[in-house]
């Protein structure tokens, strides 16, 4: 933690802001479980004291029951993840704040008190959880202005801000909120291609109409609402399967391909493969199946690792998406495999481009 976030750390509880029942993570058996206050205080209490995220929606509000629902659509972030994050945006006492997605409305709260009073405004598309935010800043004597709206077309009535900080996971960045921060002025944001949900840190400095400036780091943030993209595999594969497809095997193995889930990798694969969505399956005995998706047009890949053999592959369509993988492997390793924090993105009226080292040699996204 950024030290002179610690202060605040401790002056704004998380426990304050969670609702009765939230599903937490376990890092252990990779799945949400639910804990209720009022039959389970201790539980309750154990996960909102503990490093690990806490979902508090599901299905944009649809969910009911104590199960988990299909998608987490609100939650509070691990608060090693949100402090990371406030500590990147280099805020001092008396600067204007956006922070797009309250969710629960502990980051707010934070604004606020290292901000001061009247500087943070927060935006939250979803009115039921913006409302219950809005309930629990107030109890902890918290007020920033509270806004019920698509957070991606920021909030022009208070604009310009010096910092803009988006807890939600961005695939195109809002030019809205580059155009809301003042010259000079910071936006921090989980960003991502549709390739995968590995997003990465984006720290961009404004001039008014463009914003640039490197990854960070890795991170994992839900999808901004508005954005989602979802793949029905019916649309590309017919019904008799991947019999018909090109044949042939693949050059990478599981290990080289699957560098972990907050590895480099899938986020980087999705920088050099555009329009394409993988889909992997879940590991079932010796083999793990792994889908591509173009949303070019409806070419699909299929490749299907093996203990103890080579990977098998199936392509159709205009594109081969698993040699565009491929490459974009070889691409990375010939370079000496950089990490995130040497790539970059920069943001003009025209589009998105990212790059390697240096802006002046970027490509689109």
């Amino acid at each position: 933690m950024h030290p002179e976030w610690l202060e605040t750390f401790q002056a704004v509880d998380r426990a304050a802001f969670l609702p009765d029942r939230m599903w937490p993570w376990d890092m252990i058996d990779k799945r949400s479980y639910d804990v209720d206050r009022p039959t389970d205080p201790e539980a309750w209490y154990a996960a909102a004291d503990s490093d690990v995220p806490l979902v508090t929606q599901w299905d944009d509000g649809a969910h009911t029951g104590d199960q988990p629902g299909r998608v987490a659509t609100s939650s509070s972030s691990a608060p090693s993840v949100v402090y990371q994050l406030l500590g990147d945006l280099d805020l001092d006492h008396g600067m204007s704040v956006l922070d797009v997605g309250t969710g629960t409305g502990e980051t707010a709260g934070a604004l606020l008190h290292r901000a001061g009073r009247g500087l943070v405004t927060t935006v939250e598309v979803d009115h039921t959880v913006s409302a219950h935010a809005a309930s629990r800043l107030r109890a902890a004597g918290l007020h920033p202005h509270t806004v019920v709206g698509d957070g991606s077309d920021g909030y022009r009535a208070r604009a310009p801000y010096h910092r803009i900080l988006v807890t939600f996971a961005l695939r195109d960045f809002p030019g809205a909120l580059i155009e809301q921060t003042r010259r000079g002025g910071l936006l921090v944001a989980p960003w991502g291609t549709i390739y995968s949900h590995a997003n990465a840190v984006a720290c961009l400095r404004s001039d008014g109409s463009t914003a640039s400036g490197h990854f960070l780091r890795g991170v994992e943030f839900m999808q901004s609402r508005s954005q989602r993209q979802r793949i029905d595999p019916s649309d590309y594969v017919p019904a008799e399967g991947v019999n018909g497809a090109d044949v042939s095997t693949a050059a990478l193995t599981e290990d080289e391909f699957g560098s972990g889930r907050f590895g480099p990798l899938p986020f980087i694969l999705g920088l050099r493969v555009p329009g394409c969505v993988q889909a992997a399956a879940d590991r079932k005995g010796t083999s793990r199946p792994v889908w591509f998706y173009s949303l070019t047009d409806r070419s699909w890949a299929c490749v299907l690792f093996r203990d103890g053999t080579r990977a098998r592959v199936w392509q159709s369509g205009p594109r081969r998406l698993w040699n565009e993988v491929e490459a974009a492997y070889q691409w990375w390793t010939g370079l000496g495999q950089p990490g995130i924090d040497r790539f970059g993105l920069t943001v003009t009226p025209e589009g998105q481009r990212v790059w390697l080292d240096d802006p002046q040699h970027a490509w689109a996204v």
